[in-house]
């Protein structure tokens, strides 16, 4: 639809922006009839928007940190590390307690193994003594009775019966593994280790007797017969006395005075090895009830 204007009509001049001058709403109703029923939009307020503006500084204020506030992070973190080391080291001592007391209890049984094994050789060493005099007495005064000879004789060589073996497992396993740091008790570990030195100067004794033992076996050989020994002995290795008078070797004076010069180390280091053998079993002792009473052990 197109709209004339006459000459005479003129146009009013254009006024400053502002809400009530671009347009009122009757002569908007009455130019754009089409929109009478559309409802009016809002007029901004571009006048009072300047003054309800804000600006915002942002204000880094609250981010600095005191030397108080250092110092209580510093040891909240260093209560935190502490306490957690404690802890730690609390647990670890708890497992080595644990670890000292198993290795204690696997050492006593040891030692009563030991002291078990020892009182049965002392006492086989006793008899083995008496075995030997009466083997020299018959030889240089009445060898005629053979069988008591013979009899006497296969003590000297048994060897096996006064063999000490140690339990030593466990201090073994102490030394190689460094065991012996969880021994807490000063007291108890020097006699652990005095023990150990103990069990070597036995054992080292134990091979100066074999090698005296070589230079009886040579003698002996050439007075009595090995194949009586050997009927002597029954299936569970144990002895039993002649019922005869089995032969000798034929030998001078010159050869009994050489069985008594060979069978005399092996008296005199059966007398020493029993000796120290009673110091040895007398140490274990103590160490035992030593062990039971630091650890309270029944």
């Amino acid at each position: 639809m197109f709209y004339n204007m006459s000459s005479e009509q003129k146009i009013p001049p254009e006024s400053p922006k502002g809400p009530d001058t671009d347009f009122n709403k009757e002569n908007a109703k009455e130019h754009f009839p089409e929109d009478r029923n559309t409802p009016a939009l809002p007029t901004p307020n571009t006048q009072s928007q300047p003054d309800n503006m804000e600006v915002h500084h942002h204000s880094h204020a609250h981010g600095k940190k005191n030397r108080k506030a250092y110092f209580w992070e510093f040891l909240m973190l260093f209560l935190a590390v502490f306490c957690g080391s404690l802890a730690e080291y609390q647990l670890e001592h708890k497992i080595e307690k644990e670890r000292e007391r198993q290795f204690i209890g696997s050492l006593i049984n040891d030692i009563a193994t030991d002291t078990v094994s020892l009182e049965s050789i002392i006492h086989f060493r006793e008899r083995r003594e008496k075995r030997m005099d009466s083997l020299t007495f018959l030889l240089n005064n009445d060898a005629s009775k053979t069988g008591d000879i013979y009899f006497h004789a296969i003590y000297v060589t048994r060897n096996i019966s006064i063999r000490f073996v140690p339990s030593d497992g466990t201090i073994q396993q102490l030394k190689n593994s460094g065991g012996f740091r969880l021994i807490r008790n000063r007291k108890v570990a020097d006699s652990i280790s005095s023990y150990d030195v103990a069990i070597r100067n036995l054992l080292k004794q134990a091979e100066n007797e074999t090698e005296i033992m070589h230079s009886y076996y040579e003698s002996a050989g050439k007075k009595f017969d090995g194949l009586v020994f050997d009927r002597m002995l029954d299936e569970n290795n144990l002895i039993i006395r002649p019922k005869d008078n089995p032969p000798l070797a034929p030998f001078s004076v010159a050869d009994l005075r050489e069985f008594n010069y060979t069978l005399y180390p092996v008296k005199s280091i059966n007398k020493a090895t029993r000796r120290e053998e009673k110091i040895f079993l007398k140490k274990a002792q103590n160490l035992l009830a030593l062990l039971k009473k630091e650890y309270d052990i029944k």
